[in-house]
């Protein structure tokens, strides 16, 4: 059996053929800002994306219709339980509307979706986008009745990555108590008890650790007088809280690596802002290990920021206390993504209705 994998993003497009589950090769198309804004819109690019991939299909020999199932990521939708999605005309009506948010990443559904149809198999599949909701109802209420916690997160490389990390340990994926800390661009930090996800940090509305470009968790009045001031606009404080928060506004680099380069020559801020991360990511594992009762048979660290082993050792040395620590650098997003297909291709899985 063949799937296709498919992830948009706001620049490039990732695809990859996988058979029995094994990668036969991958590929991506990277754009130059030019060429993305000619498109009025995300929802424009449909086209201009899908035939990019029968390019690259068709530069590997592959025809659509020697495809079994082809899957894309899943984008901003309502909240949903964790797994395999068909795609289906509520979730396309969703994903071009706009209706829960615009990112690149609707695309992917409505390119798995053409695809599809156009090889003849009718197999088009979303698994895991980042709106998955698992959460324990104690976990959503805060301090203000308008103001709930949503559930949005790395829930794509999170559950594979706890899948990866359970069968390391010998156990089943749904039998395992996990904290599993996704590390990129942006920092998200679960909860994983017996296959969900009960309590997790959303990354994307500022909360948990600040990140490269994110400012995570911020003290409420200060917060309110910097609105308030009048200095900024609405849409310019929402970029200060993810986008140009984090690293970049400490110390204007995302960079990681950059930042480490910084502290060996000796800039002592760099070492300050670089310290404080590692130590915000250690406290919010602390916190998801209150969700668990303590009850923790691994701490997983993940990401592109998993890489850095001095960055792992400055958590590992704070939160090892609470269960061994597994450290799986990077996501395969693609492979996340063919898994989730063949699971239900398999019979291993059955695929989601959207809006059932």
């Amino acid at each position: 059996m063949k799937v296709l994998a498919i992830n948009p993003g706001s620049t490039s497009t990732k695809v990859g053929l996988f058979e029995d589950g094994k990668l036969l090769w991958d590929h991506t198309d990277r754009f130059d800002s030019d060429v993305i804004g000619k498109f009025a819109t995300i929802a424009d690019q449909k086209d201009f994306r899908r035939e990019g991939i029968e390019k690259i299909m068709a530069d590997h020999g592959v025809a659509l219709s020697d495809v079994d199932a082809f899957v894309g990521r899943g984008g901003l939708l309502r909240p949903m339980l964790s797994g395999t999605y068909d795609v289906n005309d509520a979730m396309l009506d969703d994903l071009k509307s706009d209706r829960y948010g615009r990112h690149a990443a609707n695309l992917g559904g409505q390119l798995a979706k053409d695809l599809a149809a156009k090889g003849g198999c009718n197999r088009a599949y979303i698994v895991d986008p980042v709106v998955v909701d698992e959460m324990m109802d104690v976990a959503r209420i805060t301090g203000l009745p308008d103001v709930p916690r949503r559930s949005v997160f790395h829930a794509l490389n999170q559950k594979a990555i706890c899948r990866r990390a359970a069968a390391d340990m010998g156990k089943r994926f749904d039998q395992c108590r996990m904290i599993v800390a996704h590390m990129g661009g942006g920092i998200t930090v679960g909860a994983h008890e017996n296959g969900r996800v009960i309590d997790v940090s959303n990354g994307l509305d500022g909360e948990g650790p600040f990140s490269p470009e994110r400012a995570g968790s911020l003290p409420s009045g200060p917060l309110i007088d910097l609105a308030m001031s009048g200095q900024y606009t609405r849409a310019q404080l929402a970029k200060m809280i993810a986008g140009k928060g984090g690293l970049v506004a400490h110390l204007d680099t995302n960079d990681l690596r950059e930042v480490e380069r910084r502290i060996a020559s000796g800039d002592k801020k760099a070492q300050a802002v670089y310290e404080a991360m590692a130590y915000n990511v250690a406290k919010e594992i602390g916190a998801r290990a209150v969700a668990l009762n303590g009850q923790v048979d691994a701490v997983v660290l993940t990401g592109g920021l998993a890489h850095s082993a001095k960055f792992c050792d400055l958590i590992v040395s704070r939160v090892s206390f609470i269960a061994p620590v597994k450290i799986y650098p990077g996501e395969d997003e693609l492979q996340a993504l063919a898994d989730g297909a063949f699971r239900v291709l398999k019979g291993e899985e059955t695929a989601k209705t959207y809006g059932a």
